[in-house]
């Protein structure tokens, strides 16, 4: 199952060797130091997010509203699409509590190993979690990893989140590397679905995957900069509500969304 896990591992590996690089600077990195470094990595966290979400919407619609028959409202149906997911995705996690659950895990797994509780370990390790399991790398990279045994998108994708864990664990601590294990069973479980279920999902769906996690991208990033506090863990779900919605659309109004 090498072929299937591959880049997942070493993405785990690349974020592993970045924790401990970061950890050994964290404690000879003044304060107004770390908090540079997290604004820089905010701001990153917005380029990435408005190239998954704005521009790639605006591509998707160009490409697929093309086709004939495919109409000026392309885009506000895709729009459509990807609010629905959103607001379905985002009260699901809020019925199910994902953003409480995983920060009290975070706390849980501090006062086990440093012996009390901490909101900045429960902190850096969503902040992680989300960065490092969102977006079309991860995506991608993952359906190509399970579906082709190809992981080179991984690969990339392994080496930026190496970078990015020196930063974010000299910044925000130890609860940074606990992400590790989000990247095993969220990225491992997304390659596993990818090889059982190869050519399943339309190329559309994945697109608006990769748009709704972009928005959610952009929601992290707002946390990084504390511009306003997000339970971003609650809006995970809607990255798997656009397939069965554009399923669900298709069956009952064909080529609606689904041009070509």
């Amino acid at each position: 199952m090498w072929s299937v896990f591959s880049g997942t591992i070493v993405n785990a590996a690349t974020v592993a060797g970045g924790c401990l690089i970061g950890a050994l600077a964290s404690g000879r990195l003044p304060e107004r130091y770390q908090r540079a470094i997290l604004d820089v990595l905010g701001l990153v966290t917005i380029t990435l997010g408005v190239d998954a979400a704005v521009l790639r919407m605006q591509a998707v619609a160009a490409q697929y509203g093309a086709a004939p028959g495919a109409g000026h409202t392309y885009g506000a149906r895709l729009a459509l699409v990807m609010i629905a997911a959103l607001v379905i995705g985002t009260l699901l996690g809020t019925a199910l509590r994902l953003h409480e659950r995983l920060e009290g895990l975070g706390q849980t797994i501090h006062a086990r190993f440093d012996g009390g509780a901490g909101h900045k370990f429960a902190e850096g390790f969503l902040t992680a979690s989300v960065i490092f399991c969102v977006g079309p790398l991860t995506l991608l990279g993952c359906l190509k990893n399970g579906a082709e045994g190809d992981a080179s998108y991984l690969y990339i994708k392994a080496l930026l989140d190496g970078f990015c864990s020196i930063a974010l664990t000299a910044a925000l601590g130890a609860g940074v590397a606990f992400s590790i294990a989000t990247i095993l069973v969220f990225q491992g479980g997304l390659a596993l679905l990818a090889y059982l279920a190869a050519g399943a999902l339309a190329p559309l769906s994945i697109e608006m995957m990769n748009i709704v996690g972009g928005v959610i991208l952009l929601a992290t990033a707002l946390m990084i900069l504390d511009i306003k506090r997000i339970p971003v863990a609650n809006m995970l779900p809607a990255i798997f509500l656009a397939p069965p919605i554009i399923w669900i659309v298709e069956r009952f109004s064909p080529g609606l969304l689904i041009t070509m």
